[in-house]
C-alpha cells in the first residue's frame, strides 16, 4: 500500500518514504496508531503538520497477484486490488437499477417476496411493529402458505437475521411480529437473533435496555429473494417505507451474488442466537454462547465461519474469472451463445466489503481508507452519512489528501434522534458539535474550497443515506460507489456487524443513474458556512460539550 501511496503521490512524498526502513509495517502501523489516539481524546485543536503524512498512513493492502492482460476489461484495472480481499463478481449493468424512494423499495420488496419461489433472506437491524412491517409479514405468510398447498410444492425458505437487543426491545417487538410464522411453518421459518459477546456479564445486567444496543449491532441490510438482492442502509420499519431517506440498489437476477450473501447471513445466523416458537432462544449445537461462553472462543469461531464464507466465494470467482479470460481454449461468442449461456458481458464489478471488527475482520475499512488515500487530485468524492462522526482515520484522510470533497449530512430536525425524550433529544446537538469542529478544522487548514459541508433538510423527513461516489479526474460521471449499513463513524468500524458493496462501472447508463441519485440527494441541501453555527438551533449547551467526547464512540 505505501508503494502504491508513493506512486501516486508527489516526488516529496517519494524521498520521504524512501527514507523509511520497512515501509509497509510502518505505515499500517503509523494508521491505527493515529486511528487510536483519536478514539481517547476530543482534537478541537488544529492540526498538527503531521496531518499532512495522512496519505501515507493507511494499512497496507495486498498488490494485484497477476498483471493485467489483453483479456481483462480494462477499465476496472484500477481498483481490481479489491478482488484480492474479497470475491469479484462480474455483471452486466442491465441488472443494476438505482432506487431513489422508500415507497419504491417497499412495494419492490413485497413484489418480490411475491414470487420467490426458493428463498427469501432478510437481514436488518431491526422488524418494526406497526402495519407496514405486519403488512410485510403477511406478505411472507403468503408466500409460504402458497408454497405448501401448491399443486408442485415449492422448497421455499425464510431466512431472517437482526440484533438480538434491538429486536427484544419493549413488549411488543421484532420476535413477537415473527412468531406466528416461526409456529406455523417450523420447517422453513429461520430467525437468528444476533447478541454482541461485548455485551455481557454485570455490563448486560446494569445497562437499560434502551441503552445495551449502543455496545455493538447487527447492523448489516440485505434483502435477497431467489437470485435477487437489494443492498441498501435501510431497516424494516415504517418512516424506511414513507419518509426516511435512504439509499437503495437492486441486483436483479444475479445468482453468484444471491448465493453470497445467503451464505453471509447463514454464517453470521449460526453464530447468532435462535429464536423458538415459544419466544425462548437457543445457541445452534456446538457453538460457543456469545455472552455467556468464553469470549476468545465465541469470536475466534465466528471470525472462522465468516471468513470462511469470504474465501470460498472468492477462490470460486478467481477461477470462474480463470476460465472466462484465461482458459487456453477460449470460446469465442457464438461458441458461448451456442452453448447456452445468453448471460451479456460484464461491465460493471460487484464487490461486498464485510466489517466486523469484534472477529477482527476488516475489510471495509481497509478498502474505504485505501480509496480515500488514492483519490488523485481532481478526483471529486461526494460521501453521505446520516450521522456524521467520522473515525480519526477517515478525518485524517479528507483533510490530508488531495481530491475535492462534498460531504452530505443530516442537518438537524431530519436526524433520526430529533424531538427524541430523554438524554436521546441531545443526540442532534451532539452531532452539530462534532460537525462545527471539524468545520473549524477545515477552515484552520484553509481548505474551504476543496472540502465542502452540506446539510440535508426535507420538511416531514428524516436522513439516513450512507455511502459515497467516485469521480475520477475529467469525469462529470461517477465509476464507483460504496452502498449499504456502515456510516463511516467509529461504531461502524469497531462495534457494529457491517456489510456494503463497492459497484465499478464502465457503462454510461448506470454511471447516469448514479450520478442522478447523487444528485438527487444533495440538490435538497444547503452549503455549510460560518453563519450556519449562528443560527439559534445550532446552539449547543455547555453539558453537550463536555459529554460529546466521552460518548461519540457509542453513537
Amino acid at each position: 500500500m505505501a508503494a502504491v501511496a508513493a506512486a501516486a503521490g508527489p516526488v516529496f512524498w517519494r524521498r520521504l518514504l524512501g527514507l523509511l526502513p520497512g515501509r509497509p509495517g510502518l505505515a499500517a502501523l503509523l494508521g491505527r496508531l493515529s486511528d487510536r489516539l483519536g478514539r481517547n481524546q476530543d482534537r478541537r485543536r488544529r492540526r498538527s503538520p503531521w496531518l499532512l503524512l495522512a496519505p501515507l498512513l493507511s494499512p497496507a493492502v495486498p498488490q494485484v497477484t497477476s498483471p493485467p492482460c489483453c483479456l481483462c476489461p480494462e477499465g476496472v484495472h484500477r481498483f481490481q486490488w479489491i478482488r484480492n480481499l474479497v470475491p469479484e463478481f462480474g455483471v452486466s449493468s442491465s441488472h443494476v437499477r438505482v432506487l431513489s424512494s422508500p415507497a419504491e423499495f417497499f412495494e419492490l420488496m413485497k413484489g418480490q417476496i411475491k414470487v420467490a419461489k426458493r428463498r427469501v433472506v432478510m437481514a436488518s437491524l431491526y422488524l418494526g411493529t406497526g402495519p407496514l412491517e405486519q403488512e410485510l409479514v403477511d406478505c411472507l405468510e403468503s408466500a409460504l402458505e402458497k408454497s405448501v398447498q401448491a399443486k408442485f410444492p415449492s422448497d421455499l425458505k425464510v431466512s431472517i437475521l437482526l440484533d438480538f437487543t434491538r429486536g427484544s426491545r419493549g413488549r411488543k417487538n421484532s420476535r413477537t411480529m415473527l412468531l406466528p410464522l416461526l409456529q406455523r411453518f417450523p420447517e422453513q421459518v429461520r430467525v437468528s437473533l444476533f447478541h454482541t459477546p461485548n455485551l455481557r456479564g454485570l455490563l448486560r445486567l446494569l445497562i437499560p435496555e434502551r441503552l445495551n444496543e449502543t455496545i455493538g449491532l447487527q447492523h448489516i441490510k440485505v434483502y435477497l429473494f431467489d437470485n435477487s438482492v437489494i443492498l441498501s442502509g435501510a431497516n424494516l420499519s415504517d418512516s424506511y417505507f414513507t419518509n426516511r431517506q435512504d439509499r437503495y440498489v437492486f441486483l436483479q437476477d444475479c445468482a453468484e451474488i444471491a448465493d453470497f450473501f445467503t451464505e453471509l447471513v447463514d454464517a453470521v445466523g449460526d453464530v447468532s442466537l435462535q429464536l423458538q416458537g415459544d419466544d425462548t432462544v437457543q445457541v445452534v449445537d456446538g457453538m460457543v454462547h456469545p455472552y455467556k461462553g468464553d469470549r476468545a472462543a465465541y469470536c475466534k469461531a465466528a471470525n472462522k465461519r465468516v471468513m470462511d464464507v469470504i474465501n470460498s466465494a472468492r477462490t470460486r470467482q478467481q477461477m470462474l474469472h480463470a476460465q472466462t479470460f484465461h482458459s487456453d481454449s477460449l470460446l469465442t461468442q457464438e461458441d458461448t451463445a451456442a452453448a447456452g449461456d445468453q448471460r451479456p458481458a460484464p461491465d460493471t464489478w460487484i464487490y461486498p466489503l464485510i466489517q466486523m471488527n469484534t472477529f477482527e475482520i476488516q475489510i471495509d475499512e481497509i478498502v474505504t481508507e485505501t480509496l480515500l488515500t488514492e483519490a488523485e487530485r481532481g478526483a471529486k468524492v461526494y460521501l453521505t452519512t446520516g450521522y456524521f462522526n467520522l473515525t480519526q482515520a477517515y478525518m485524517d484522510l479528507v483533510l490530508g489528501t488531495r481530491a475535492e470533497y462534498q460531504i452530505l449530512l443530516a442537518s438537524p430536525e431530519v436526524n433520526g434522534f430529533f424531538g427524541a425524550k430523554g438524554v436521546a433529544g441531545a443526540i442532534p446537538a451532539a452531532y452539530v458539535h462534532i460537525e462545527r469542529q471539524f468545520y473549524s478544522e477545515v477552515c484552520s487548514l484553509g481548505q474551504q474550497e476543496r472540502v465542502q459541508l452540506q446539510e440535508y433538510w426535507r420538511r416531514g423527513w428524516t436522513f439516513h443515506a450512507k455511502g459515497l461516489w467516485l469521480y475520477l479526474a475529467g469525469s462529470s460521471l461517477p465509476c464507483l460507489t460504496l452502498i449499504g449499513s456502515p456510516n463511516f463513524g467509529y461504531r461502524s468500524v469497531h462495534r457494529d456487524l457491517e456489510a456494503q458493496i463497492a459497484i465499478v462501472t464502465e457503462n454510461r447508463a448506470l454511471q447516469q443513474q448514479l450520478h442522478q441519485e447523487q444528485e438527487q440527494l444533495y440538490l435538497r441541501s444547503g452549503v455549510v458556512s460560518s453563519a450556519t453555527f449562528e443560527e439559534p438551533s445550532r446552539q449547543v449547551k455547555l453539558w453537550v460539550k463536555i459529554v460529546t467526547p466521552l460518548i461519540k464512540n457509542f453513537f
